[in-house]
């Protein structure tokens, strides 16, 4: 399992650097990220090297920020793919709410991230299928 920071953040320019600023300051590296935004306000969704550091160092500066549980996926970099996971994970009537990139770095393959409803549950129905899920450690 991973651990996702989330951030609520203005949707002004420079939030994005500013943030970034401090995960520089504070030596935790990003590792997959995305981000959704609306007229006034973002979400910031990363797996970063210590979620707990990250989120502790960003409040301290006023975002709004909580831990989730993610799930991330080993898959070979090659076309379709991502569809022969979300077709696993429908098979099993597990609804994505989003998907995002990072890569293992042991491996070098790419790792989805993507969160759903009871992570355990997902990660023990995904490797029952074949698929390899990876853990902090694997992306560090």
């Amino acid at each position: 399992m991973l651990k996702q920071l989330s951030i609520y953040a203005e949707n002004k320019k420079g939030t994005l650097q500013c943030i970034t600023g401090i995960l520089l300051r504070e030596e935790i590296n990003i590792l997959g990220s995305v981000t959704n935004d609306s007229a006034e306000y973002g979400i910031i969704r990363m797996v970063v090297s210590d979620a707990a550091k990250a989120k502790e160092a960003i409040e301290k500066e006023g975002y709004l920020c909580r831990l989730t549980n993610v799930t991330g996926v080993e898959v070979a970099d090659k076309v379709g793919n991502l569809h022969h996971l979300l077709l696993a994970l429908s098979e099993s009537n597990i609804n994505v709410d989003y998907v995002y990139l990072s890569f293992n770095r042991n491996s070098g393959l790419p790792v989805l991230i993507f969160h759903t409803e009871g992570t355990y549950e997902v990660e023990a129905c995904l490797t029952g299928k074949g698929f390899t899920v990876v853990s902090d450690s694997d992306i560090l």
